[in-house]
């Protein structure tokens, strides 16, 4: 686990919200807190959907919705000329992006040992902090995919000039 403090709040708001950046995670929760506190359960009913809109999705492959879906209502609730009290997010790598990770790292994992590759991102009065955690689907004393998904969270906030440092 790695936790990263950003030093530019209203850079990464700007990325978060109105910005593609984070448009290919995925939504596993949010919370929102302004003059309410608003839920959001990432997961997607695919009974919603039909048949030909579930294929079209992708829905078989994925059980929580695209940030880039989710990120509208968001900005509708955190915009305005107060800041929100609170929020966080738990975001998850794609499945697709989880793949490239596990063959650009030639880990030993398969996409079945893989809960979720996760990134929370909390925002309070304390500031604006990214954690990553790894859930699996077993159980082992191995921490080499944890290891590499806090180095590729790292690059990508380097590469996105999201600027951060380890508290």
């Amino acid at each position: 686990m790695l936790a990263l403090q950003i030093q530019d709040v209203k850079d990464f708001m700007n990325r978060l919200l109105l910005n593609n950046t984070f448009d290919p995670f995925l939504v596993v929760e949010g919370t929102i807190t302004t003059y309410n506190t608003f839920h959001v359960d990432g997961r997607l009913r695919p009974d919603y959907y039909s048949q030909e809109e579930q294929e079209l999705l992708k829905l078989s492959e994925r059980q929580f919705s695209l940030w880039q879906n989710l990120r509208p209502f968001c900005l509708e609730l955190i915009k305005g000329k107060r800041t929100p009290l609170s929020f966080r997010f738990t975001l998850q790598l794609s499945p697709e992006n989880t793949k490239k990770l596990l063959a650009q790292t030639e880990s030993t994992f398969s996409m079945q040992d893989i809960g979720g590759l996760i990134l929370n991102i909390r925002y309070d009065a304390a500031g604006l902090f990214c954690t990553t955690a790894v859930s699996l689907n077993l159980f082992t004393m191995d921490k080499s995919l944890e290891h590499a998904w806090d180095q590729m969270v790292q690059r990508f906030f380097l590469k996105q000039d999201i600027r951060f440092t380890l508290p």
